[in-house]
């Protein structure tokens, strides 16, 4: 059903890789500066959200968990392509459902760069072995570490809307543990229910305060507040005059200077990705290497204008 409407609000576009469906030339974007590079870690999840952009769930296994001997081949390659990678990135799925979580975050971070986990705090990461694996990572490597917590929004009522009830208390129940073992945390909202961004903010500002969560809610990288992604509603396609039109730099979009590593069910190997975004499209996937993946990125999809373009969002820290 949301394929169909997705297709009658946009018909006739986002067809051919090179042109628009007016005849302009699509705008790309180069690899300019590969400065995170993300591992999905499977899209098994213990919760099924309302509007998970990656049909997250329980019962999903169609990416695969990723292994740390597969992380690790990926961490040499971004020496021996000379990335300027500053940070690794982490997402699922629920990121401590793969056992071997603490491993592959390990392996990042012994290499110096900055590590990324977007979890909801819930069970999974709560589990003995994994909080006691977070521990010691947290004594070595903390003040490169960051947890991303996904909280909605900051009525309970609203985020429980979305995940499921009870679902907000588990969250601040983990969010409490990182708080009291000091770790550092940032929060990912979304902006289904319309608020305008200085109300969001000053209502996550004082869910903090009441839980003495050490998060700048005025800060987009501590507190991000995603747009939603409905294929089905109408957005323009980006040509390459837009970038004067909007005053934009393709610069500024995401896929310039990030990629996502995924496994995909059945694969001998991990692929990678134009996009975290976009696990699914077949046209974004861009070969299982780094030097494959510096190829440009067409913006051939709604999200590229609506979420990345247009929203302007980001899923780096």
């Amino acid at each position: 059903m949301k394929d169909n409407a997705a297709s009658a609000a946009n018909i006739g576009k986002f067809q051919d890789k090179l042109v628009t469906a007016d005849g302009q030339t699509r705008a790309s974007v180069a690899l300019k500066n590969p400065e995170t590079l993300w591992f999905n870690t499977g899209t098994l999840c213990n919760i099924e959200c309302q509007n998970c952009y990656i049909l997250s769930s329980p019962s999903n296994d169609a990416l695969v968990y990723i292994t740390a001997d597969e992380v690790r081949d990926y961490l040499d390659q971004i020496e021996e392509r000379n990335w300027p990678v500053r940070e690794i990135g982490f997402t699922g799925g629920e990121p401590f459902m793969n056992p071997e979580m603490i491993e592959m975050t390990r392996a990042a971070l012994e290499r110096g760069f900055e590590v990324l986990i977007l979890t909801n705090a819930m069970v999974p990461m709560m589990r003995r072995k994994m909080r006691e694996g977070l521990l010691e990572l947290q004594r070595r490597y903390g003040d490169k570490l960051t947890l991303r917590i996904s909280v909605d929004h900051h009525n309970s009522d609203l985020h429980d809307e979305e995940r499921g009830k009870g679902s907000f208390k588990k969250t601040v129940t983990g969010m409490e543990w990182l708080r009291d073992n000091g770790f550092r945390m940032a929060v990912a909202g979304r902006t289904v229910w319309g608020d305008s961004d200085a109300d969001s903010r000053a209502g996550y500002a004082a869910f903090f305060e009441k839980h003495g969560f050490d998060i700048d809610a005025q800060n987009p990288a501590q507190t991000v507040l995603f747009p939603e992604m409905d294929e089905t509603v109408e957005v323009p396609e980006i040509t390459t005059s837009c970038w004067g039109i909007l005053d934009k730099s393709p610069d500024a979009v995401m896929c310039s200077n990030a990629r996502m590593v995924v496994k995909r069910r059945g694969a001998d190997k991990p692929a990678v990705l134009a996009c975290t975004l976009l696990a699914y499209e077949p046209a974004f996937e861009m070969g299982t290497t780094l030097a494959e993946a510096e190829a440009d990125v067409h913006l051939n999809h709604p999200h590229c204008a609506k979420f990345c373009v247009l929203g302007g969002a980001s899923c780096s820290g």
